[in-house]
């Protein structure tokens, strides 16, 4: 009997810390160890020219390998000084498939903490105070879609390495038409501003908004190949995006932008295409709420991984998950909003 007890309680203690932080998805295209961030660092900082945009409020990250989108990441990240992040993550369609296909909601977390490459990093109290306010139609908490999803871990050792104090509010994006998103966005913007004002948190130095997104996925694998599989084809898919970032996020954040950008997203293979609708749309209406101002936007840094190809970067774990050609290649993008 008493073994019996031994074993059960060891199950279940494994059951608890299997809670309390949430692990790491993906090993090879982001660095998890401190000197092989600082590597990485170290020469994007060498070989980059840095552009600096005050008062940010949000940014769009992607969340490719950073030996293809490291270049890409950078402006943004060495841009951000807070304290904590609210971050809008993908629901891939591999995670759809093995959590039933949720739609219409947001996916939230109950781990304690999650992975860093400088210490594990902590939950900001937001996350519980959406649970407690939130309707419960409007959101589920699943560990295992979490778990499965890379797009929010992604911007976790960049987000860490220049705010190693961070704490972070997880939420996964599912499918959403923009009517959806519109009602949703309302009710999560009142929470949140509601906690903003309550603590007395600065927009841009307390609290940040970040939304995980690459843009084309091009190839016959992504069923993509509008324009063909050859450089002419490329060319045209990657102004493609390039337009589409360029008339639907920059400029004067208003809701018909993203209106227009979530109709863009019905003809294209971008994985944010309710990610960014729907984080834009919360962010510009907290802004507005605590504020009553106006985001302007602004495109950091647009290429793909048939471009950049892989940083020359050696002596860490990092690699590359998928390959690169002019028949498969993967865009990505940077961008900030901020007050003008």
């Amino acid at each position: 009997m008493n073994k019996i007890i031994i074993i059960v309680t060891v199950i279940y203690l494994s059951c608890a810390n299997a809670q309390e932080i949430r692990f790491i998805r993906d090993d090879v295209g982001y660095c998890w160890k401190m000197d092989e961030m600082t590597k990485l660092l170290d020469y994007l900082k060498k070989n980059e020219t840095d552009k600096k945009v005050g008062n940010i409020i949000a940014g769009i990250s992607p969340h490719d390998d950073y030996l293809y989108a490291g270049r890409v990441y950078y402006p943004l990240f060495e841009t951000i000084k807070a304290k904590e992040a609210v971050i809008f993550g993908v629901t891939h369609g591999t995670v759809r498939k093995e959590i039933g296909d949720p739609q219409n909601i947001l996916m939230l977390d109950e781990f304690e903490k999650w992975r860093g490459p400088r210490k594990n990093i902590e939950i900001s109290p937001l996350r519980e105070f959406i649970k407690d306010r939130l309707d419960t139609s409007y959101f589920k908490v699943n560990c295992k879609a979490h778990e499965l999803e890379h797009s929010i871990e992604g911007l976790l050792p960049f987000l860490q390495y220049f705010n190693p104090e961070i704490k972070i509010t997880p939420i996964m994006v599912t499918a959403m038409t923009y009517e959806r998103m519109e009602a949703v966005s309302e009710k999560l913007s009142v929470i949140i501003s509601d906690y903003i004002k309550q603590n007395n948190l600065e927009l841009g130095k307390d609290i940040i908004f970040l939304i995980s997104s690459d843009a084309n996925h091009y190839g016959k694998d992504f069923n993509n190949i509008p324009f063909g599989e050859d450089s002419a084809a490329h060319a045209r898919a990657t102004n493609q995006d390039r337009r589409i970032a360029n008339e639907n996020l920059t400029g004067i954040l208003e809701p018909i932008k993203i209106q227009k950008f979530t109709e863009e997203m019905k003809n294209v293979v971008w994985c944010g295409k309710f990610s960014i609708p729907f984080g834009l749309l919360t962010t510009e209406k907290v802004v507005k709420k605590v504020l009553n101002k106006n985001l302007t936007g602004e495109l950091l840094r647009y290429s793909d991984t048939y471009t950049e190809g892989v940083l020359p970067i050696k002596g860490t774990g990092l690699g590359t998950t998928a390959p690169f050609s002019l028949k498969h290649w993967c865009g990505f993008l940077s961008a900030v909003f901020y007050l003008k």
